[in-house]
């Protein structure tokens, strides 16, 4: 597996990964310029950009002002008298400014069409990674078993694009028949004998004209015709299909593509629910009997997504589940507060049971009605449309629930349908059903459902879920990569399920041009994020699963001061060149019942009783190190572990205990061993924001840091910045230098040293100063090292660390701080209207982006 070089073999050591650009240059959205040069005054465009460099071609310094004249408009200055502009209330209006549009115009996504397939014989990937010409048939092989497929749907089906909107033509929806307009339903199950469409309508109760005509293709077709003018199957009506299966048994199912489905409360299984609302709403107006319709646009693709990971039942403060609407009204402010410009919502899909975090899905084309009705979830993306927010759906299409009732198990009656039969359709570890990815009808279903989100909700992409178990046959389970090639590209892998993917992601992309999608792969799969085009899976991203694997084994397993630092940096950057990672700290796979957060494993039981703030109470050095702690490990994993970040909702404060979902007392049905539950308690089903919120506490110290970390990012654009240079990682003295974009961060690990005139290497001369520490006392520091000093730390030419500069700084112990030109750096920022506590950014830093 070709990977970046590093290395943990010396103590002290130098490390390069490849940087884009001339170690002379500055990043500013691809174009070259000087270090040095950039002015006092404000440009026109509200930045001063530094000079740049002209070569032939368009000016280069006309192409800045253009950009910046939309930067510009797009923040709302009033001199520009457009619909956009804004009055900067607060920092967030400054930093985030939200989107206006005209009154009553609705919002309408443009589509893109099918790309061609490229003429290659399936090894343009190698490109990036020639060693993987030993793989040369698997790929080939990939290759033709995709353009097959590609053709096949083009041959009988009109093409991918209209493959995929199986919606439009399957479950119920409103079209006509021989003139008459009405409902049609159709069903593919080509196990059953027969089908009638029962419900309240017909009081459960079919009659001869209720009954479905099954074509030679497996597919029930049913056409109701209104009467008077109405729907026979009202909206907001309660229905199932009856099946009579090849067994001579008969079934009640839940319509597998119902748009929705409830529970009563006095009630165990769910119905299908006709959602088809008559009405069609306003703009923006959120109704219950109408249809929303969109009104703002989807943001542009960010230029590195930070993102949080939330779970919208568990969002409140209070013991309950809450809903898209309070959602939509209390937490999109406080995300957009911190600084992520996505959020990735996670249990969209129907779940029968809330305990499964959304991952046992019954009704994939269903919104979660626990948290309210589809119109809610729209205007709640819609607000964080607005906002400025790219939301990201949490999709599951590696396995499916096992429920046969109000799931899609055994639809027809028999063990395969959608899924393998047998063994090999049956996960013995998640005890759920797995997908056949090569059966035609089951890439309809999966294809128009990853459609159906980004098409009818406007959800701006997803992170697949479970995506190694699907790769492979063993599903990543007792299994070990090493990264031999042979362990990706063997009998193992499951190439159906892979071609389905780039599928996918083919489709996707081109319909949705702006489209993001991540996969949560642990395997590390050679060209599983280059396009689809390559031969590639085809993600923007891959989620980087070990760095939180790694900080928990190093918190489990030693003190900080016995940390290797070389080993933790090596995880940090052991990723595939030229193909994008998601990096965190922790999400909420640590979050859950079972594990502890980062927070949880540094302080443990000190966060019940010694959280509090200074003059409210005793402190606590073990709270004084956890902090400490909490936010080197963010910083370090934002500055090396990806090309974007993410973390999970709560956990930027150090969200104290676990996440337990309601359980009642139950059964192990393989042993027969007793398991407790919780009494059905939502106690640790929430998120304590008012512990956050309270100046009492020191919760609040973790959580500005964390908005303050965003913020740079937005100021500096160094998340996605393709320099990256570790120029120190020293396990003695605890130290690691490190440069991303125009940045230096310097990390003191040490629990007890401080260091003065501590040397180390840069890429460029000139003058530095702090622009962002962890010694802030507003994050709970000490301000040993802060950006209150306004101290200028020349960087003078000469060799330091195999850096062509180098200058001397002061690092306390168990810190970072945080370095970058001196024109960019503001001590008095955050005294400003606009500025962030603890941030010390001039203006809006110099590559401003969402």
């Amino acid at each position: 597996m070709r990977l970046n070089p590093s290395s943990s073999a010396s103590r002290c050591i130098g490390v390069r990964r490849a940087a884009a650009l001339q170690p002379q240059q500055l990043r500013h959205g691809g174009l070259a310029v000087v270090p040095g040069t950039a002015p006092a005054g404000r440009h026109a465009g509200g930045l001063a950009p530094p000079r740049c460099q002209v070569g032939d071609g368009p000016s280069a310094l006309e192409m800045l002002r253009q950009e910046n004249e939309l930067l510009r408009e797009a923040l709302g200055d009033t001199a520009s008298g457009g619909a956009a502009a804004i009055t900067r209330d607060s920092p967030e209006d400054y930093w985030m400014p939200s989107i206006s549009v005209p009154e009553g115009v609705p919002y309408q996504d443009e589509y893109g069409a099918i790309s061609p397939i490229p003429d290659h014989d399936g090894t343009d990937c190698f490109r990036w990674d020639n060693t993987l010409w030993s793989q040369q048939a698997h790929f080939k092989y990939r290759w033709e078993v995709f353009k097959n497929v590609r053709q096949a749907m083009l041959d009988n089906e009109g093409g991918l694009d209209k493959f995929a909107q199986g919606y439009l033509k399957y479950g119920l929806n409103r079209g006509e028949h021989e003139g008459q307009v009405g409902t049609w339903y159709r069903e593919w199950a080509p196990g059953a004998k027969a089908l009638a469409l029962v419900g309240e309508f017909n009081d459960w109760n079919p009659k001869d004209s209720h009954w479905a005509h099954k074509n030679p293709f497996g597919t029930f077709e049913l056409f109701l015709p209104d009467v008077d003018g109405r729907p026979q199957v009202p909206h907001r009506t309660k229905i199932k299909a009856r099946i009579e299966t090849a067994s001579g048994a008969w079934v009640e199912r839940i319509p597998a593509w119902i748009k929705w489905a409830t529970q009563e409360w006095n009630e165990i299984q769910f119905n299908g629910i006709n959602w088809e609302p008559e009405e069609v709403g306003a703009p923006g107006e959120v109704h219950p009997d109408k249809a929303y319709t969109f009104k703002y646009p989807r943001p542009p693709k960010p230029r590195s997504m930070r993102i949080y990971e939330c779970h919208i039942g568990m969002s409140s403060a209070e013991p309950k589940i809450n809903s898209y609407l309070e959602f939509r009204r209390d937490m999109l402010p406080r995300i957009r507060k911190l600084g992520y410009n996505a959020i990735q919502i996670m249990a969209i899909q129907e779940h029968a049971y809330y305990g499964s975090f959304g991952y046992h899905v019954t009704n994939f084309f269903a919104a979660s009605s626990r948290c309210g009705t589809p119109e809610e979830l729209k205007a709640l993306i819609d607000e964080a449309h607005r906002l400025g927010l790219v939301v990201l759906m949490d999709i599951v299409h590696s396995h499916a629930s096992k429920n046969t009732i109000d799931g899609i198990n055994m639809f027809d009656g028999t063990d395969a349908m959608y899924f393998h039969g047998g063994e090999r359709g049956n996960h013995w570890m998640w005890d759920s059903r797995l997908f056949n990815y090569g059966n035609w009808e089951t890439m309809r279903f999966l294809l128009s459902n990853a459609r159906w989100w980004v098409d009818e909700y406007k959800f701006d992409g997803y992170r697949f879920d479970g995506i190694t178990s699907m790769m492979y046959h063993h599903h990543g389970l007792s299994m070990t990569f090493t990264g031999n090639y042979e362990e990706y590209f063997g009998m193992a892998t499951d190439a159906d399920a892979v071609v389905y993917l780039m599928l996918a992601n083919n489709m996707l992309h081109d319909v949705f041009p702006s489209v993001i999608t991540v996969g949560e792969d642990v395997s590390g799969m050679p060209a599983f994020s280059r396009p689809w085009q390559e031969n590639g899976v085809g993600f923007d991203y891959r989620l980087q699963m070990a760095i939180a694997d790694k900080w928990i084994e190093v918190l489990k397993k030693c003190s900080d001061d016995q940390w290797d630092i070389g080993n933790i940096v090596h995880t940090l950057t052991n990723r595939r060149y030229a193909e994008k990672c998601v990096g965190y700290a922790e999400s909420h796979d640590q979050a859950l019942v079972g594990d502890k957060t980062i927070a949880f494993w540094l302080m443990d039981a000190a966060m019940y009783d010694g959280m509090s703030a200074p003059g409210h109470g005793p402190q606590n050095s073990a709270v004084d190190r956890g902090i400490a702690l909490h936010k080197m490990i963010r910083m370090i994993t934002v500055a090396l572990g990806g090309e974007a970040y993410l973390n999970f909702m709560g956990n930027e404060f150090g969200h104290p205990e676990w996440i337990d979902f309601p359980r009642v007392d139950t059964y192990d049905t393989s042993t027969g061993a007793f398991i407790p539950g919780n009494g059905g308690s939502l106690e640790k089903c929430r998120r304590r924001w008012d512990i956050c919120d309270a100046e009492t506490l020191r919760y609040k110290d973790m959580n500005a840091f964390d908005r303050a970390m965003n913020h740079l990012d937005k100021a500096f654009g160094f998340v996605d910045a393709p320099h990256q240079w570790i120029s120190r990682q020293c396990s003695m003295d605890k130290m690691c230098v490190v440069e991303r974009g125009d940045l230096v961060f310097v990390f003191n690990f040490h629990p007890v040293s401080s260091y003065n005139d501590y040397r180390i290497g840069c890429r460029d001369p000139g003058n530095y100063k702090i622009v962002l520490s962890s010694d802030e006392p507003v994050f709970g520091g000490w301000s040993n090292a802060s950006k209150d000093a306004d101290v200028v730390f020349p960087a003078h030419q000469g060799n330091h660390d195999n850096r062509p500069c180098h200058m001397q700084v002061y690092a306390p112990a168990r810190t970072v701080v945080v370095y970058g030109p001196a024109d960019w750096c503001d001590k008095d920022a955050d005294r400003k209207p606009h500025g962030v506590p603890g941030l010390g950014v001039r203006d809006l830093g110099p590559y401003f982006a969402r």
